[in-house]
């Protein structure tokens, strides 16, 4: 009962800090999706510690609370097609915020701890990814040719990329440019956090 009730409240605090630093933007793109100061490392912290049971939940709650705060403009642009809607929902909010609790993935595949920490960050992150990708080439596909058009090497895109291809290429493109670098930023952060000895002997631990 003591385990889980500090589990418990280490994760909420970890969730509180995920929630702070996704307020700390380094970029915003105009369509959604930015780069954030280590905004995914308390989530993956949690998932490593203490399982992907708690580390999804947090994630899932954390989900939720950046759909409430950010998710009203976008979302409403969906209010005419519910399969859109509940497709945005789910991929660019609870899903793609959720899988970040899986960075424990390669806890007890890889015996190094910051090997096994900074892969499973990174890859929890990848997923998040996905997600993303999935909504992109699904419903922000409309966006492609305006988005794309921004330069001479988009234009060649656009150019030479039609329908399915296109849609595919823009996602790819668009939800890479800023995930690329929260993927970098999160296995920093991860082999940062799991250098400090308190933090390694947390994560460490068998629960």
């Amino acid at each position: 009962m003591k385990n889980n009730t500090k589990t418990l409240a280490v994760c909420g605090i970890m969730t509180a800090m995920s929630v702070v630093l996704s307020f700390i933007k380094v970029f915003e793109l105009p369509y959604g999706g930015s780069i954030t100061l280590f905004s995914m490392v308390p989530i993956a912290f949690a998932g490593y510690a203490y399982g992907p049971k708690w580390g999804l939940a947090c994630g899932t709650v954390w989900g939720v609370i950046e759909c409430l705060l950010g998710a009203s403009g976008t979302l409403a642009y969906l209010t005419d097609n519910m399969l859109n809607f509940i497709i945005c929902l789910l991929f660019d909010y609870i899903v793609a915020f959720a899988v970040v609790g899986l960075s424990g993935v390669f806890k007890s595949k890889i015996k190094n701890s910051k090997a096994s920490f900074a892969l499973g960050a990174g890859f929890a992150v990848f997923l998040r990814f996905v997600c993303h990708f999935v909504t992109g080439y699904i419903i922000w596909r409309e966006y492609a040719v305006d988005t794309l058009s921004v330069n001479e090497f988009g234009l060649k895109i656009v150019n030479a990329f039609s329908g399915e291809g296109l849609a595919a290429i823009y996602s790819l493109v668009y939800n890479g440019s800023y995930m690329l670098p929260e993927i970098i930023l999160t296995v920093v952060g991860a082999l940062v956090l799991i250098s400090i000895k308190p933090v390694a002997k947390e994560l460490t631990s068998k629960k």
